[in-house]
């Protein structure tokens, strides 16, 4: 069963509620297996261009089937090929702390990402986002 939009939008709160506990405004994007997105939400105060990022970022995580830190090894491993990749993609491929698989069970339902913060807060952003989902 793919993620819901009411599940999209639980993740964006929790990803909110947290960056509100630690004074970092940010955007959560919420995207499906595909890299479509699903769901955006933009806290006051957060960068304009927080959303452009936030959806790439979490775009690529899931086109790639890799959380941030894994598709991070990825681009250093290969920089030529991740140089090449924007001409291919609807969205361009962009590597960034905040951003992570959603999976349930083994099937990824699709991708998030938190752009606004400094790298430590849209990952713990990220974290609190996939909390919400934990049975």
């Amino acid at each position: 069963m793919p993620l819901t939009l009411h599940e999209a939008q639980a993740v964006i709160t929790g990803a909110h509620e947290r960056a509100a506990e630690i004074a970092a405004p940010v955007t959560v994007a919420v995207v499906d297996e595909g890299g479509h997105l699903q769901a955006l939400g933009r806290m006051n105060g957060a960068p304009p261009l927080s959303a452009q990022i936030a959806e790439a970022k979490a775009a690529s995580v899931a086109l790639f089937r890799r959380d941030g830190a894994a598709l991070r090894k990825m681009q250093e491993n290969s920089p030529a090929f991740f140089a090449q990749l924007d001409r291919a993609v609807r969205v361009p491929i962009l590597v960034g702390a905040g951003a992570a698989l959603i999976v349930r069970g083994d099937t990824v339902l699709g991708a998030l990402a938190v752009s606004g913060g400094v790298p430590g807060q849209d990952d713990e952003c990220a974290e609190a986002a996939l909390a919400v989902l934990a049975p």
